[in-house]
């Protein structure tokens, strides 16, 4: 009888992420009133998955938030925490709250499995999709244990969140650009429905009351490596934008109606000479619009 070896877990460190830490007495009731997720759902060691909104319902940044001890440390793009801290210091008025980068931490991303970690290391599962594995925040000093992990690369981590079909910020939409719909909160756990009020709640929840989200990031397959940021065509009709890319496969911003209506006409997706098709990823509870719904 043959026996599989167990899997080792593979970990590679993004380099292009920063962390912010929120401490003080009101730092959870603070967070509560900004982001779209709950801060509630943080127990036993879990993270939530969340974004700051403009009062119009866009997306300013979306990152991750977990609790160390008392305070919450935000994970977050390295190029955006400091506005991104100027922006929570907008609305702390008088709260008792403190905002500090943490240059001396690293956010790695691990797959495949788990495996033991440094003292002081703070490890949660992504609650986007289990699938992507676990995120861990390692302090200054302090490595994953190589002997337990396989050593990836940023490539091999965004490969995978591409073939499953997940969305990055600042890669697959803009900033300041986007609702959360587009950008899959509604389907990765980004956004609560239930809970009270935050900024941009209001346009948030009409749209997905009255179910009028129109664009989403969707995982698209080319006959051809895909052109990163090119524009996507039905016939002669601009329907989306590519984002991120791996070789084939990639992910694009689309206005699904315009594509439903295009192919309902006969006319073929491209961007740049490269015949696509577009899918939906497993996790999605939503559908390909018909010619007719569009």
């Amino acid at each position: 009888m043959s026996h599989r070896a167990p899997e080792v877990p593979q970990v590679t460190a993004l380099t292009d992420r920063g962390v912010l830490r929120v401490s003080g007495t009101d730092a959870k009731s603070f967070l509560q009133g900004l982001v779209t997720n709950n801060m509630d759902k943080m127990e036993d060691g879990n993270a939530i998955f969340a974004g700051l909104l403009t009062p119009q319902g866009k997306i300013i940044i979306d990152f991750f938030v977990v609790a160390d001890g008392d305070a919450f440390l935000i994970d977050a793009p390295k190029d955006d925490l400091e506005a991104l801290a100027k922006r929570l210091s907008f609305y702390k008025l008088r709260s008792s709250v403190s905002i500090d980068a943490e240059p001396a931490v690293t956010v790695a991303a691990a797959w495949g499995g788990t495996a033991p970690l440094p003292a002081g290391a703070v490890a949660f599962a992504d609650p986007r999709l289990a699938d992507l594995g676990d995120r861990i925040l390692l302090p200054e000093g302090t490595n994953v244990d190589e002997a337990a992990y396989a050593l990836a690369s940023e490539g091999d981590y965004h490969s995978r969140r591409i073939a499953l079909g997940i969305p990055d910020g600042g890669r697959d939409y803009a900033y300041s650009n986007a609702f959360p719909h587009d950008a899959l909160y509604d389907q990765l756990n980004g956004v609560d429905f239930n809970k009270g009020c935050y900024v941009g709640q209001e346009v948030v929840s009409r749209m997905h009351h009255r179910k009028s989200a129109r664009k989403r990031v969707v995982p698209i397959e080319g006959d051809a490596p895909l052109p990163e940021g090119a524009e996507v065509m039905a016939g002669t009709q601009p329907v989306g934008t590519i984002g991120s890319v791996d070789e084939t496969r990639g992910l694009a911003l689309l206005r699904l109606d315009r594509v439903a209506s295009a192919e309902a006409k006969g006319a073929l997706l491209h961007a740049d000479g490269t015949a696509i098709k577009v899918r939906l990823p497993k996790f999605a509870t939503f559908e390909l619009p018909t010619a007719e719904g569009a």
